[in-house]
Parts: C-alpha cells; sequence; structure tokens
C-alpha cells in the first residue's frame, strides 16, 4: 500500500527518478572502488615500490572520490525535490478528498483524525520517501558489491563476511516487525491525544466555569502517558539496533584482522587486500544503516499509508450527478422548493432522523420550520444543499431533483448561515467575500447595514480591514450570527437558509433585522429554522416538525388553533417571556 501510494504521486517525475538510481549507482560504484585501489597503491607502490604508482593511482583515487561527491550532491538534491513534490501531490489529494466528503463521512472518521492524517501522516510518508530517494538505491548496491567485492579480494576471509550479513539482516527483521503495530497504535494515540488537546482549548472557558482544570489535566496527562510509552518503546527499538549491529560488525572485523594476520604471516594474503577487505567491511555496515533508516520510517510509513488510503478510498456519501440535468438553473431567479415525502437515515441506525416530510416553499415567500430539540429541523435543511441526501423521496429545485443538478450549480443557487456562525482567519472583508469575491467596499458596508452590525462596525477603527481569529473568536456570538447573515446577502441567490440565525440576538435587534432583511430577499424562497416563535409568526408557512415528522403546517394563526405541538411551543415560550 505504502509504495502504491507513493507510485502514484511519481506520474511526470521517472526522469528524475531515473536520474536518482543511476547517480545512486555511479556513488555506490565510485565507493566500491576507492578500497581496491587503495589495496594496489599499498601492495605495488609501497610494499612493491613500483615507480610511479603511487602517484598514478594517488590522482585516480582523487577523480574518483569526486565523482563519487558530484553523483552524492545531485543525488540528493534530485531526491529531496521528487520527495518533496511526492509529499505535496500527497496532502492535495488528501485534502481534496476531505473537501469532497459529505458532514456525514467526516463524522465517521472525526475532525482530528482527518486533520492528523492530512499533516502528520503526510509528513511521515513524505520522511520516508527523503530516504528512499536519497539513499535506498545506493545501499544495497554497496552492500551487495562490499560482498562481492570482499569475495575476491580473500574467499577463504569471506566466510566471516557471508556469517554476519544474515545475522544482520536476522536483527533487522526482528526489530521492524515489532516496530509496526507499535507505530500503529502511535498514530491512534496521537489522534487521541490531539483530540483531547482540541476540546481542551476550545472548551476552556467551560472548563473553568466548572472547575474541571484537575480533571481535564489528568485525562489529557494519562493519554500523553501512553503515548509517550509507546513512543519510548519504539524509540528503545530503535536505539537497540545500532548497537546490536555495531556489536556483530566490530567482532567480525576483529575475527577479518586476526584471520588475515595469520594469512598475512603465512604469505597467503596481502597487506593491501587485508586493508580493502576491513574497508568492504565498512561499506557493507555503511549499506547496512543506510537501509535500516530507511527501513525503521518504513513501517510508521506503512502505518501513515493505511490511514490515508483508508480515507482515499472513502467515496463521498453526496455522489454528484451521474447525468447532470441538461437545463441548467439559473442561480439569481427565484426556484421553489418541494419535499416529496422525504425521509432520512444514518446508516445503521434504529429509526430515521425524517421520515414523510412533504412540503412547497415557494417563490418570494418564507418558510419556517420550528420543533423541540432534537426534532430534525437542522437534518431538514443539510438536505437541500445535499449536504447530506435523503434515503427516502425526492427534493427539487426549480422543478428538477438536486441529485440530477451538479453540485456545485445546486449549492450556487441558495446562500446559507448554518446553525453555527464559523469566520475564518482574515479581515472582515474576507470573511465577507467568500460569498461574492468580485464586492465592491460599498456592497459590503450594504449588507453589514442590513445585518444590523452598524452599532459594533462602527467601533472598529479599522473597519472592514478588523482582523478576525479563528473560529471568530474575537466577535461575540451576536456578532458572529449577523456577520454570517451578512454575508449570506451579499450572495444574490435563488434560495436563502436560515438555520437557527438569530438566537444569539435579542428580541430588539432581532426584529430590526427581520424587517431590514423583508426588502433585501425579495422574490427569493427563503427557508428558516427559528427557536423563539417570535422569528416566525409572520412567516408565510410554519412546518411543525416532532420526531423527525411534520405534525402540521400552516401559518400562525392557524397552527394556534389546529396544533397542539405548536401552541405547546408558542404557550411555553409566552411564559417564559412573562415570567422575565
Amino acid at each position: 500500500m505504502l509504495v502504491g501510494l507513493i507510485k502514484r504521486q511519481l506520474a511526470g517525475q521517472y526522469p528524475r527518478v531515473w536520474a536518482i538510481v543511476f547517480l545512486q549507482l555511479v556513488q555506490a560504484a565510485a565507493n566500491l572502488l576507492l578500497p581496491t585501489v587503495n589495496a594496489a597503491i599499498i601492495d605495488d607502490g609501497i610494499v612493491a615500490g613500483e615507480p610511479g604508482v603511487i602517484s598514478r593511482l594517488g590522482v585516480l583515487m582523487a577523480v574518483i572520490a569526486a565523482v563519487q561527491a558530484a553523483a552524492a550532491i545531485a543525488a540528493g538534491y534530485l531526491g529531496a525535490v521528487v520527495a518533496m513534490r511526492t509529499g505535496h501531490r500527497l496532502r492535495a489529494e488528501v485534502f481534496t478528498r476531505i473537501q469532497s466528503l459529505s458532514s456525514q463521512d467526516v463524522a465517521m472518521f472525526g475532525t482530528q483524525s482527518l486533520t492528523t492524517r492530512a499533516t502528520n501522516d503526510v509528513q511521515q510518508i513524505q520522511a520516508f520517501a527523503v530516504l528512499v530517494f536519497t539513499m535506498l538505491f545506493a545501499g544495497p548496491a554497496m552492500g551487495i558489491g562490499g560482498v562481492v567485492l570482499a569475495v575476491h579480494q580473500d574467499p577463504a576471509l569471506s566466510v566471516v563476511v557471508i556469517a554476519i550479513v544474515p545475522i544482520l539482516l536476522l536483527i533487522m527483521y526482528l526489530i521492524v516487525r515489532r516496530l509496526i503495530p507499535l507505530y500503529r497504535e502511535g498514530q491512534d494515540l496521537l489522534d487521541r491525544s490531539g483530540g483531547i488537546l482540541r476540546e481542551q482549548i476550545i472548551g476552556v472557558d467551560v472548563i473553568r466555569a466548572f472547575v474541571r482544570q484537575r480533571h481535564e489535566v489528568r485525562r489529557f496527562a494519562e493519554t500523553n502517558a501512553g503515548l509517550t510509552a509507546n513512543n519510548l518503546q519504539s524509540a528503545l527499538l530503535v536505539a537497540g539496533m545500532l548497537p546490536m549491529i555495531m556489536l556483530v560488525v566490530n567482532i567480525s572485523s576483529v575475527a577479518v584482522v586476526w584471520f588475515g594476520g595469520h594469512r598475512i604471516q603465512a604469505g597467503l594474503m596481502n597487506i593491501g587486500a587485508l586493508t580493502a577487505f576491513i574497508a568492504y567491511i565498512m561499506q557493507i555496515l555503511l549499506a547496512i544503516m543506510m537501509s535500516m533508516y530507511v527501513l525503521m520510517t518504513a513501517p510508521r510509513a506503512a502505518v501513515c499509508a493505511e490511514r490515508i488510503q483508508a480515507v482515499l478510498d472513502t467515496e463521498p456519501s453526496v455522489q454528484a450527478a451521474a447525468e447532470p440535468a441538461e437545463s441548467r438553473l439559473d442561480a439569481t431567479q427565484p426556484a421553489q422548493v418541494t419535499f416529496q415525502d422525504v425521509g432520512f437515515s444514518y446508516p445503521g441506525a434504529e429509526a430515521p432522523v425524517l421520515a414523510g416530510i412533504s412540503f412547497t416553499a415557494a417563490p418570494g415567500t418564507t418558510t419556517a420550520i420550528v420543533g423541540s430539540t432534537g426534532s430534525g429541523k437542522t437534518t431538514l435543511l443539510n438536505l437541500i444543499p445535499r449536504l447530506l441526501d435523503p434515503t427516502e423521496g425526492c427534493i427539487t429545485l426549480g422543478g428538477q431533483d438536486t441529485r440530477n443538478l451538479p453540485l456545485d450549480q445546486l449549492r450556487a443557487a441558495m446562500a446559507i448561515v448554518p446553525q453555527h456562525s464559523h469566520l475564518f482567519t482574515g479581515t472582515i472583508a474576507d470573511n465577507l467575500r467568500i460569498a461574492a469575491p468580485e464586492a465592491a467596499d460599498e456592497e459590503l458596508w450594504a449588507v453589514l447595514r442590513t445585518a444590523q452590525t452598524m452599532r459594533f462596525m462602527g467601533d472598529l477603527p479599522l473597519g472592514l480591514a478588523t482582523p478576525v481569529g479563528q473560529g471568530g473568536a474575537s466577535l461575540s456570538g451576536g456578532q458572529r450570527q449577523r456577520l454570517c447573515i451578512a454575508r449570506a446577502l451579499l450572495r444574490k441567490a435563488a434560495l436563502y437558509v436560515f438555520d437557527d440565525s438569530f438566537s444569539a440576538l435579542d428580541y430588539e435587534t432581532e426584529t430590526r433585522l427581520r424587517h431590514a432583511l423583508d426588502p433585501q430577499l425579495g422574490d427569493a424562497t427563503v427557508i428558516m429554522v427559528a427557536e423563539r416563535i417570535s422569528a416566525v409568526e409572520d412567516a408565510d408557512l410554519i412546518l411543525v416538525l416532532d420526531d423527525g415528522r411534520l405534525v402540521a403546517q400552516g401559518t400562525h394563526q392557524e397552527l394556534l388553533e389546529t396544533s397542539e405541538t405548536y401552541r405547546e411551543i408558542a404557550e411555553s415560550q409566552l411564559a417564559l417571556d412573562g415570567a422575565q
């Protein structure tokens, strides 16, 4: 899986990859030639005293060393370029896939897990790719070449080399096999630790308000301790690999010197051959160490590849239309929304969230949805832009089934104010222009006035250039809601969807805002969810949801007379307002 994942990102980079392979083989060949040339200098130039041998072979060694250095630098540079581009493409592919997932798919993985997979997991694979493209091909070439040339120098003494290679490979195999489950567990613990940390940062005010700091510190400490223990185990295995390899190699070096010395004394071996033999043992050690560095990162990268592939293999539950409608939906023309016996169930759920929902929202009218908490109001709204797809029935926009419309075209026809008012890092102007990138400042100020933001906007010295923190943390809930409403108004849409968008506003501000919205929305279709009866009593059609079913629909006065559920909601709010 890891190899396949990297291979897919190498499209268009194969010329560089082959150049890297060639350069690393040149680097390995140069390294392997140097001990043989050095042995010739010792035996022919120093011991035998042949004239000109030392200078001639010394120049040759200098040329070989220069070629080796140039090949190593070039291979390292190209390897880093290929690895970085591989990481760049993989990160973009994961991000694109996450963007295509529905909210249901995202919930299946978890926000923190997806964040870790798109950042840390990709980084681990990128680190592995760096090692692969800078030393993987040179390592085996040096190892195999070192064994062959060591045997060539002295077949009898090469028994030591042939004996140590299987021992070294066995040590690496046993350690790597143990590392794989540890790394898999470590990535899961990293997800959990990041999730807890994110919860604690976002919910710090709640934690302080309920004096739960010690409990949260203890909860994080437990997860952190598990992650630390896991990392410690894997670090100990990795740290123990090198000493064990060095022990085997040093013992073999002592054996080579011992037996080689006796063979030189017996006249069966030259001094230069012994020095070359020792050098080749070091070459084999270097090759094994290079392979070891690659293999140390391979288990973690393999686990990360599994996690990333799980995201890439997830087919979005909301699919684009296989055969898009031939007629194009005009995003600026009012369009009727019709629900025809619509139902929705989450996979594996015992009961549907929505069942048998049928109504029509006509252009130029406001359709309001009320109901108790958990009655399915937000789920119903999420079906319209296909953030979720109905499991039963059909939803049409402008007479066309929403599932037959291209997703971009469908969503471009509507402006949505979500239940959770979310703003992005940047300025107020940047956040508003998400809806209309080319909008002029005058248009921004116009929608801000409609959204009743001028009281607090007037106190901001930077105006539209005022910076907004992540999620709009620097603003109050009511300010965020009004900016999100202004953002929606900036888009001239056929359909406006408001999901409990007035809950953080006081009654006076809400009343002014609703009156200001009427002329701005014009002939557009408006669908809104609200908790307050005061926010929906002027709606043309009110839908009453109870336990996922549409139990009543009509105007405010009609429902007060005919719907017990609606009347109970209205009376409870009136009683609460009277008590206050």
